[in-house]
């Protein structure tokens, strides 16, 4: 089986979220890889760009890194969750059991991706996911689906993912979503054994519904 990818919103950082998801995830029974958001750490990239006036490449190559500290802070919570840098280690990792975090500057260093604030962490766990052959996609972030428009596209249109995600996700990956809501429902049902949240169509139909 392959794994599940599971990107974890900077948006939960200090929050109790952060922990209640690392705790529903360290404890999964099936097998996934974590993809860390870029959160206070890539803001504080934003922050210096506009007093620094460095280019969007270097703006890029830092919040890559800001990612990095994010799942240094994750990857200590638990010790079942390892930090993973390449495909050698996310395949020893999750051979022994463990989750691997992902620490996303050593193979995104020669990756086609535009350098650009419009690429985020969502772009690119659905990078990572096409590196490891996985055709699920987990969002974790602090806003519920339930409620919001129907589509990727339309999510796109609100912010609530990037606007690169449609093109680096690929038709053939299953896209979910959760929020603070399914967190509390899974919290409820642990250990967690299947994906959380809803499942969100690729793109919108010409009669307004959605479509995979």
């Amino acid at each position: 089986m392959t794994p599940l990818v599971v990107k974890l919103g900077g948006s939960t950082a200090g929050r109790i979220e952060m922990e209640q998801w690392i705790a529903v995830l360290a404890g999964a029974t099936l097998p996934l890889v974590i993809v860390p958001g870029g959160g206070p750490f890539a803001d504080q990239v934003r922050s210096a760009q506009g007093e620094m006036r460095f280019s969007d490449a270097a703006a890029h190559e830092m919040a890559i890194l800001a990612m990095e500290q994010f799942g240094i802070v994750i990857a200590e919570r638990h010790p079942r969750l390892q930090p993973a840098r390449s495909l050698d280690e996310f395949e020893a990792i999750l051979a022994e059991g463990g989750v691997p975090v992902w620490l996303a500057s050593q193979m995104t260093r020669k990756a086609d991706i535009a350098p650009s604030w419009n690429i985020t962490s969502d772009s690119l766990a659905a990078w990572l996911g096409r590196q490891i052959g996985s055709r699920q996609l987990l969002l974790c972030k602090q806003v519920d689906p339930e409620g919001l428009p129907e589509g990727l596209p339309a999510l796109v249109d609100m912010g609530v993912v990037d606007a690169m995600l449609p093109e680096l996700l690929g038709e053939e990956t299953s896209l979910h979503i959760a929020g603070p809501s399914s967190l509390r429902s899974q919290l409820a049902a642990l250990p967690m054994s299947r994906i959380p949240g809803i499942r969100v169509g690729l793109r919108a139909t010409a009669g307004g519904g959605e479509t995979q």
